[in-house]
């Protein structure tokens, strides 16, 4: 087991209740995508994994430890095993690309190495590596404020995955992005994912892009799970039941 959430419930200092006694175990090498409308608590949800928010209540146990409990330099050691993207693809635009990908090597580096951008040769050929396997090799020394949409989120990708980390965390990494590239970044990330042995879990709210690439869905609605299950039990009117009530906003 990689990954437990045991009844996590996240209240705001609004009083807005984003997630509500949820629980589900994941194991290593699945991809599961979180579904359900806006508002539902999907970001809350992923943002509390790697604790990026603290969590109201409950426990989250990511590789035998709980996360909650972790002091600030115990954080930063589970942080490394945690890639994130984000939809906002989280660039330095002024920087090539190269050295948004390197980046990604931060959590390993003390601050001053990190201010001063000294990276390995091994860390350099491994970014030249993963920039291959999202086709972006031939962009490396342009800058990210020259890439489109799609291309940014693929150097997301491979930044997340300089990590070597055993999860990775997509925050409705293709929400901003056209079709085309959505499904582009989407077969990036699943064959990557399977290729490397990593688990991925992506907060999608397209539910066709979810049928499509996932293993394992898992449904939000008003901060509570109200599906989880395989992609093959999903059916219409368990999608109605999803997506009833949605006038809340996102969290």
């Amino acid at each position: 087991m990689l990954l437990s959430l045991k009844n996590v419930s996240k209240t705001y200092k609004n009083k807005t209740v984003a997630l509500s006694d949820v629980s589900f175990d994941v194991e290593k090498q699945q991809f599961i995508s979180i579904i359900g409308p806006s508002g539902a608590g999907k970001s809350t949800l992923l943002r509390s994994i790697n604790r990026m928010i603290d969590i109201s209540s409950g426990s989250i146990i990511f590789e035998g430890k709980k996360i909650e409990t972790l002091n600030k330099k115990e954080t930063k050691l589970v942080r490394r095993q945690i890639g994130m993207i984000f939809q906002n693809y989280n660039l330095v635009e002024r920087l090539t690309v190269i050295e948004n990908v390197l980046h990604g090597r931060l959590g390993y580096k003390s601050v001053l190495a990190g201010a001063l951008g000294i990276y390995t040769e091994e860390e350099k050929e491994e970014a030249f590596r993963l920039l291959e396997k999202v086709d972006l090799a031939k962009y490396a020394y342009q800058k990210c404020s020259d890439l489109s949409g799609g291309q940014k989120q693929r150097v997301g990708i491979a930044r997340a995955l300089i990590q070597k980390p055993t999860l990775l965390l997509c925050d409705e990494p293709i929400a901003s992005l056209d079709p085309k590239s959505s499904e582009k970044v989407m077969e990036y990330l699943l064959k990557i994912v399977k290729e490397m042995g990593v688990t991925c879990i992506v907060n999608l709210h397209q539910v066709d892009i979810a049928l499509k690439y996932s293993d394992r869905i898992i449904a939000l609605n008003k901060g509570k799970k109200v599906f989880d299950n395989s992609v093959d039990k999903l059916s219409k009117e368990e999608i109605e039941k999803i997506y009833k009530n949605e006038e809340t906003e996102e969290h």
